[in-house]
């Protein structure tokens, strides 16, 4: 793929590009599914169920199937579709109660190694960044936990849209004053994220593993495209 040309912004997916939601043994400490003890593949199982980008796990009524498409943009809509799955996934109302909290703590969210160090060597290279996320909470402590800052912050559940609606990827660009022709999106999703072409942006496809196996993602993502930190 052709680098792109007078690059001036690049667009970050936020779950499984900039962070990962890795979850720790004490959430599930006293919860069970199917009346059985989590062990280490149940909770891999759970976690790639509520973490998925796109598509769906467990089987879901049309009302259902409603609230889980809708989930990015309204946050009750949100906790109803998750405790839908963890419910549907073995765990009890109960159970399902107390976790899903965790899921949507920023603080549950782990950087990858290089998120700051890309973040903050684009805007000192003077190429402006932007978190465009599928997202029903607010994400940005997590940033700040971090060491890290983007210039601007376009959250499904904030902006009324969600990838790949390309109206996402407008108000990214419009709010950075940028064309899309100069634009690089990266993200782990090519249904979600790769919507960006749509518009005329460049995509770059990273990998969503643990933030242990992936150290430097991002730089040779933007190293693929011309941009060196």
């Amino acid at each position: 793929m052709e680098p792109v040309t007078d690059l001036r912004a690049v667009l970050f997916d936020y779950s499984g590009t900039l962070f990962r939601l890795e979850e720790d043994d004490s959430w599930f400490a006293g919860i069970t599914v199917d009346e059985q003890a989590v062990d280490g593949h149940v909770q891999a199982e759970l976690m790639r169920r509520v973490t998925a980008p796109t598509g769906s796990a467990v089987p879901m009524s049309p009302e259902q199937q409603h609230n889980w498409s809708r989930r990015d943009l309204e946050p009750h809509l949100h906790r109803e579709a998750y405790l839908h799955v963890l419910r549907e996934s073995g765990l009890t109302g109960e159970d399902a109660a107390a976790l899903y909290p965790k899921l949507v703590d920023p603080a549950s969210w782990t950087p990858y190694p290089d998120t700051a160090a890309t973040l903050n060597g684009l805007r000192a290279a003077g190429i402006k960044t932007a978190v465009v996320s599928n997202i029903a909470f607010d994400l940005r402590p997590a940033f700040a936990t971090a060491g890290a800052a983007a210039d601007e912050y376009v959250l499904s559940f904030e902006v009324g849209a969600i990838k790949p609606d390309p109206a996402i990827f407008r108000i990214a660009l419009q709010r950075l004053g940028v064309d899309p022709a100069q634009a690089l999106m990266v993200g782990d999703s090519e249904e979600a994220d790769g919507g960006a072409r749509a518009i005329g942006c460049a995509f770059a496809l990273v990998d969503p593993l643990p933030t242990v196996e992936r150290p430097d993602g991002l730089v040779r993502a933007l190293r693929e495209h011309g941009i060196e930190l």
